[in-house]
């Protein structure tokens, strides 16, 4: 008998606190919708970042005032930040050309200063553009980052691959080997020469449109070198605005 009434509190108690926690779990629930409606409802009004705020804290709690607060503030900034790239991305698709046929297309070329070091010589230049063809009867799109860099250095890195990032700098979600063509070593001095690698990255329609939202990272490889080279949105908005 002392067995089953043990058996019976232990269960009482599990099943009290299983009620405690499924409530709070639905309390914390509630108020995340709560939140994104009265963010959505104040945002609806179209008023400015300090009319927003002064709405948000009319709200019942001060924590509900903090995160409604909050998130007005990163949807403003985000939509300012979007509007700054759609602007940027305009200059970005008049300076990408497209052939009479509308089957090939070739992007503005971007050049960057990347300081690889604490000495003068210690700079890579780097330039890029994306080309991109169509099959006018399937209408499948194809791209390729055609990239050029130059650096100094007592030997030619020889890059062979290179290793996509995510949004969080993860860099091993994808790899692609990749083949360079070398202009040789040039401006050499006596103990470091001025080398140029050319090489060819595909990519994919499907992946562009995928990193559309903030653009892509990734990492040239070389036995000597690692390169983290960014292709920034609106350059990719303007491209894609035309190929496709």
């Amino acid at each position: 008998m002392k067995l089953k009434l043990s058996s019976m509190k232990k269960l009482t108690t599990i099943l009290t606190l299983s009620v405690l926690m499924f409530g709070c779990s639905s309390l914390t629930i509630k108020d995340a919708t709560s939140s994104k409606d009265e963010t959505q409802r104040i945002l609806a009004m179209g008023l400015s970042l300090e009319g927003s705020l002064a709405e948000a804290k009319k709200l019942d709690t001060p924590h509900m005032v903090s995160v409604v607060s909050l998130q007005i503030k990163n949807a403003i900034s985000k939509n300012i930040q979007d509007d700054k790239d759609l602007q940027a991305s305009k200059k970005f698709e008049r300076m990408t050309t497209v052939s009479e046929d509308g089957s090939k297309f070739i992007s503005s070329e971007i050049s960057e200063i990347i300081k690889d070091g604490f000495l003068a010589t210690d700079i890579d230049e780097l330039n890029y553009f994306i080309e991109g063809t169509k099959n006018l009867n399937s209408g499948l799109v194809n791209h390729t980052l055609q990239v050029s860099l130059t650096y100094n250095s007592k030997n030619s890195r020889n890059y062979s691959s290179i290793d996509f990032c995510d949004r969080w700098n993860n860099c091993e979600i994808e790899s692609q080997t990749i083949r360079t063509s070398s202009s040789g070593a040039f401006n050499c001095s006596s103990d470091i020469c001025k080398f140029s690698e050319e090489m060819e990255i595909r990519l994919s329609d499907e992946f562009l449109k995928e990193t559309l939202d903030i653009g892509f990272s990734m990492q040239l490889i070389s036995d000597k070198k690692t390169t983290k080279v960014k292709i920034n949105k609106p350059f990719l908005m303007g491209y894609l605005n035309l190929a496709k």
